[in-house]
């Protein structure tokens, strides 16, 4: 290909480098895509066959930016980093079955990306969400070194500090991962209730899927592509192409199968806080650094109860990678593990398909014990 080509011992241009990563992300995602075997699922949700959909239990309207902007408070994690979070604390209906929850975002996303999710769960339950730290509207330091294990630090540090009870964790991606690890800190298990996990990312970054053979072979320029990201002006002028408005759809529309749901609101979620100070550097921070505990190691030594919803359309962490078939196995093995394939769903499904989310979810929660 001539757009991953160039001559002399320089640097490619920024450009190019902006292509190849562009291209090795749509290489992944159309041959996962193709290899997608649907013979690994335990229990499949479908439009169609959604009860809850029809009846309307599972739809609710999101939540306009401007709300969750004026709702949305600020802590002091360790005294020093602002981190930005929303709390709709008021339920219709006050139940026994009623739980705290607390949203985690993925790469690139923040709390609005869970817009169409507030509603329906602040229903009968108390709904925090949080901007992760270099993320949305949360502080992002110069020279932050971004890490797996800071995320889930965080996440604990608030529900000990501004929660304050037991709490369901339900993250999406490596908001989904940064919950696998707060959940099994030995000593801060009686803070977590359950775990939701939407399409659990296997690291903070590519470098985590050492196993699939799609990374085994984009391998050479993944590394090449962290390489150059250490160089400033390569970087910034990558960062820029990635952000801008027409490309994020683009890329967006290939993570969405829900094409009516990747709309200017969706855009703007991505694209405002990465004009921010400081999204450059958390850009690189996190796609150069370590990927961080893998979810199949800490797994079996959580024992709460566990909700595992997957896209079964998920280029990104694909039911037929090493992270999907391992979660697709846990049903039967791990009596707390319940998992759901979504058909045609994406990687974000709260995003994607919130309906399909709700019809398994909300049931879930209702069940759950109030101790």
């Amino acid at each position: 290909m001539r757009a991953l080509t160039w001559t002399g011992l320089s640097p490619p241009p920024p450009s190019t480098v902006a292509r190849m990563t562009m291209t090795s992300k749509m290489v992944v995602v159309a041959s996962r895509r193709m290899t997608l075997r649907k013979d690994r699922v335990c229990v499949r949700a479908t439009a169609s066959s959604s009860a809850a959909v029809s009846s309307g239990v599972g739809v609710a309207e999101p939540v306009e930016l401007d709300e969750i902007g004026e709702k949305s408070k600020e802590w002091k994690w360790k005294g020093e980093y602002s981190i930005n979070y929303f709390v709709e604390s008021s339920p219709e209906e006050v139940t026994p079955a009623s739980q705290t929850v607390l949203l985690v975002h993925g790469f690139g996303a923040s709390i609005p990306h869970w817009r169409r999710n507030i509603n329906a769960l602040s229903k009968h339950h108390t709904v925090y969400a949080i901007d992760l730290l270099g993320f949305g509207a949360s502080e992002k330091p110069p020279g932050f070194s971004y890490t797996m294990e800071s995320w889930a630090e965080l996440i604990l540090n608030f529900l000990e500090e501004v929660v304050q009870k037991p709490t369901v964790l339900i993250g999406n991606s490596v908001g989904s991962l940064a919950c696998v690890i707060a959940a099994s800190e030995e000593s801060q298990r009686d803070l977590v209730k359950g775990l939701v996990l939407l399409n659990c990312a296997g690291g903070m970054n590519n470098k985590a899927v050492f196993d699939d053979w799609r990374i085994k072979l984009l391998m050479p320029l993944l590394l090449l592509i962290d390489f150059l990201l250490k160089q400033r002006g390569i970087a910034s002028a990558l960062f820029n192409r990635v952000k801008d408005r027409e490309n994020l759809k683009d890329i967006l529309t290939n993570v969405y199968c829900n094409k009516d749901n990747v709309d200017d609101t969706l855009v703007e979620i991505i694209a405002g806080p990465a004009n921010s100070e400081g999204a450059l550097d958390a850009f690189v921070s996190i796609l150069t650094g370590p990927p961080g505990p893998n979810p199949i190691t800490l797994i079996p030594g959580i024992n709460k109860p566990v909700l595992v919803l997957w896209g079964d359309q998920d280029g990104l962490t694909p039911l037929d990678g090493p992270v999907g078939k391992y979660f697709t196995s846990l049903p039967d093995q791990l009596p707390n593990f319940n998992l759901y394939v979504l058909e045609g769903v994406g990687h974000c499904p709260q995003d994607d398909r919130p309906d399909l989310v709700h019809e398994r979810l909300l049931p879930w929660l209702a069940q759950l014990s109030s101790s």
